[in-house]
């Protein structure tokens, strides 16, 4: 039941998210498209009370609980980049707004910008390791909750894979190719080509002018 909750959770997302851009959009009503936005954080308040409501009633901690705690970890972490994101491109698409800026590609903006995902993987671990750990002192000595700490291991461990990718952008920057923007080489400009390299008009020609 747990984990066909957290598909219907997913799906129920990406649904919400879908309408609540077209309502904005394509209806040209904001307020109306705002409010089903707002009705996506109320999908995790569910997950998370039936999830408590599986404990309460006496079923054993396992891989689904761990699963449900992780799922609203991430949408809490990650969940808000993704609908900016989109709400971005549908502004674009369908709002004739200006295209969403890209996210820098190349240099220590680049780093900065892996850094700040990696901030939300903190929280989103975070957030997954206090509802495991309140789990854990819901079910007391009652039952087994090695499953549910071998996901506060799991989600840590995938902080910490994500860190060090984030970190060789730091370490490594990406330089960017000449004459693109943001390249550590900048393309010429005749009008600050050194003195050395300007042709100096000889002598003949001086004479002639």
């Amino acid at each position: 039941m747990i984990v066909a909750l957290v598909v219907i959770c997913e799906v129920g997302f990406w649904v919400l998210l879908a309408a609540g851009l077209a309502t904005r959009y394509l209806l040209k009503m904001p307020r109306a498209g705002a409010a089903l936005l707002l009705c996506e954080p109320l999908l995790e308040v569910l997950l998370l009370v039936v999830t408590a409501i599986d404990l309460k009633n006496g079923a054993e901690p396992s891989w689904r609980h761990g699963l449900a705690a992780v799922y609203i970890g991430y949408t809490v972490g990650h969940g808000h980049r993704t609908v900016q994101w989109l709400d971005g491109h549908a502004a674009h698409r369908l709002g004739g707004g200006p295209p969403p800026p890209k996210p820098p590609r190349y240099g220590m903006a680049r780093a900065r910008h892996e850094g700040r995902i990696w901030l939300g993987s903190v929280i989103a671990a975070s957030v997954a390791s206090v509802l495991l750990l309140l789990a854990v002192w819901y079910v007391g000595g009652d039952g087994n909750t090695d499953s549910l700490r071998s996901w506060i291991f799991f989600a840590w461990r995938a902080v910490g894979i994500h860190g060090l990718i984030a970190l060789s952008y730091a370490i490594w920057p990406k330089r960017a190719p000449q004459g693109v923007e943001g390249s550590a080489v900048p393309a010429r400009d005749p009008e600050h080509v050194p003195d050395l390299l300007v042709r100096r008009p000889g002598k003949d020609e001086e004479q002639i002018r």
